[in-house]
């Protein structure tokens, strides 16, 4: 029996990705965790039940780590070594101290450093008031440098070689002080620039990062494009995670408010066929029961005071991102998300039990747009980053057609019936044991286990 379970965030991120691929590790035995989009800017939370309750952001090793699971990173993961190494040293603290052991990364992996991220923040910065709510993590520059530069950036694979590490580490801190140049007469005089400018004027940098890349390169495996195929012919399950939402999309989201990623399924679809994948395969979509979006851009079903009632502990304030903003959920941007994943098999819905701290509970079917109701989105019909960018500025001028709702399970059946999709697993907390699994969802496992 093989069983692959692809899972994948319907909103503008924050849906609970972490959270689900636990639960899913945990009910499924999964052996590995999958990531197959995103880098660092991941924060992925996830909860430990009781007797030993402990708390890890996931950024970039697997979400079903605590579970016990193996990670897989994926050629279409962004690695930041000197935040992987971070993260592993929490996960050490919480008791796991062979996460490095247990996580393959292919070799083709893109890498990030620090001069990347630097044009990142100081490109966002140039953008004033217009910023796009960038993480600050480095990852759209370093897919622009491997986009136009090709073999010249720096990858998982180089990371083996001292030599081909610090040619590619100059080559990186030469192509963005280049765009330093450019942003320059429109940078203030600010101490965050001077940080960010010190990493691409610092003759002492590559070398610095060549020494700390190199002691950690041992302790990574870094693995051939063979390793994939060998780990979907084992026997048993693997969890897709993805990272960030449908609504962000490279292609799919709405311009320029979106990541240099693809976030649907496309990314975790094209890993199962290359691996010539046999086994059977459910297609999870993930959706808080209200919703939410961290930074700039559209947000119809905003509500200021759902953000304050509602805040997040782990989504406050961020320096690059902006604020995490709150709004009713939105079955218009949910039908949207669906059109450009997919065929879904089944929904996870959480932070339900978050719903009785609100005064009412409201849903959005329609938007209003002067004179004209609105209730679907139409995909571009081929990729066009001008289409997308056109319907941002028509969500900047719509608003929410509210309806109440009296209470969770409604909510649920009328999500269902609006996406033609059965809610399977919903979710009334931040851990496992808070998790419940419908008889859609109970029906879809057990049909994995039977295929």
């Amino acid at each position: 029996m093989r069983r692959a379970f692809l899972t994948v965030d319907l909103g503008f991120g924050d849906a609970g990705k972490g959270t689900i691929v636990d639960w899913l590790t945990r009910e499924t035995g999964a052996h590995t965790v999958i990531r197959y989009n995103g880098g660092p800017q991941a924060a992925h939370r996830v909860v430990t039940p009781d007797p030993q309750p402990c708390e890890h952001i996931f950024s970039q090793f697997g979400s079903g780590t605590l579970a016990g699971a193996e990670t897989y990173l994926s050629r279409f993961m962004l690695i930041d070594p000197l935040a992987m190494t971070a993260e592993e040293r929490h996960l050490c603290e919480v008791g796991v101290e062979d996460a490095f052991q247990r996580t393959a990364i292919d070799e083709g992996a893109l890498i990030i450093t620090p001069f990347q991220r630097a044009a990142n923040r100081l490109s966002e910065i140039a953008r004033g008031a217009a910023r796009h709510g960038s993480c600050g993590m480095g990852v759209g520059e370093t897919m622009i440098d491997a986009l136009t530069h090709g073999s010249r950036a720096l990858r998982a694979v180089d990371l083996k070689t001292v030599q081909r590490l610090r040619e590619k580490l100059r080559f990186a801190q030469e192509v963005n002080r280049a765009k330093l140049e450019r942003l320059r007469p429109v940078l203030p005089d600010t101490p965050a620039v001077a940080d960010e400018v010190a990493w691409l004027e610092d003759a002492g940098a590559v070398e610095w990062l060549v020494g700390v890349y190199g002691d950690l390169a041992p302790r990574l495996r870094i693995v051939g494009e063979e390793y994939l195929a060998a780990l979907l012919r084992r026997t048993g399950t693997v969890i897709f995670e993805g990272a960030q939402g449908v609504l962000l999309d490279e292609w799919h989201g709405f311009h320029p408010h979106t990541t240099w990623s693809t976030t649907t399924l496309a990314n975790a679809g094209q890993l199962l066929t290359d691996a010539g994948f046999n086994g059977s395969i459910c297609r999870i979509g993930i959706t808080r029961a209200y919703a939410t979006r961290h930074g700039a851009g559209p947000f119809v079903t905003e509500e200021a005071c759902l953000t304050t009632i509602l805040t997040d502990a782990r989504n406050q304030h961020h320096p690059w991102q902006g604020s995490f903003r709150v709004g009713w959920l939105d079955f218009v941007m949910l039908r949207y998300a669906c059109d450009v994943t997919g065929s879904l098999d089944m929904l996870a819905v959480t932070c339900l039990d978050r719903l009785a701290e609100m005064p009412s509970v409201q849903i959005c079917r329609r938007y209003r747009c002067n004179d004209t109701l609105i209730e679907r989105i139409a995909p571009a019909p081929a990729p066009s980053l001008a289409y997308q960018e056109r319907l941002t500025r028509t969500l900047w001028h719509c608003r929410p057609v509210l309806e109440p709702v009296t209470d969770a399970e409604a909510l649920l059946t009328l999500l269902a019936c609006a996406l033609n999709t059965p809610v399977g697993i919903t979710s009334w907390g931040p851990t496992a044991r808070e998790k419940r699994l419908t008889a859609a969802g109970n029906a879809a496992i057990l049909w994995s286990q039977t295929s």
